[in-house]
C-alpha cells in the first residue's frame, strides 16, 4: 500500500536533487516559497494541479513521485 509519507519522502528527494534553490521552484510554479518548503518537510501536499506541474518543472517521473511501478509488458 502507498502511504502519503512515500509520496512525501520522494517528492522532498526530488527537490533537493534538482539543484534549484526553493525561490527557483517557487517562482517557475509562481507560488510562494514557503510552500515548496512545506513540501519538503512533509508539512502539506501539493494540489494535483501543483503537483504535475512541480514534477515537470523538476523533470522528476509523476509514477515515480506516485510510487506507481507501471508495466508496460
Amino acid at each position: 500500500m502507498i502511504t502519503i509519507q512515500q509520496i512525501q519522502e520522494r517528492l522532498a528527494e526530488a527537490i533537493k536533487q534538482s539543484g534549484m534553490t526553493q525561490q527557483e521552484i517557487a517562482d517557475k510554479l509562481h507560488i510562494n516559497r514557503s510552500q515548496i518548503s512545506c513540501y519538503i518537510t512533509g508539512r502539506k501536499m501539493p494540489s494535483v494541479d501543483t503537483l504535475a506541474n512541480l514534477c515537470k518543472v523538476l523533470d522528476a517521473d509523476t509514477n515515480y513521485i506516485l510510487c506507481q511501478n507501471i508495466d508496460l509488458q
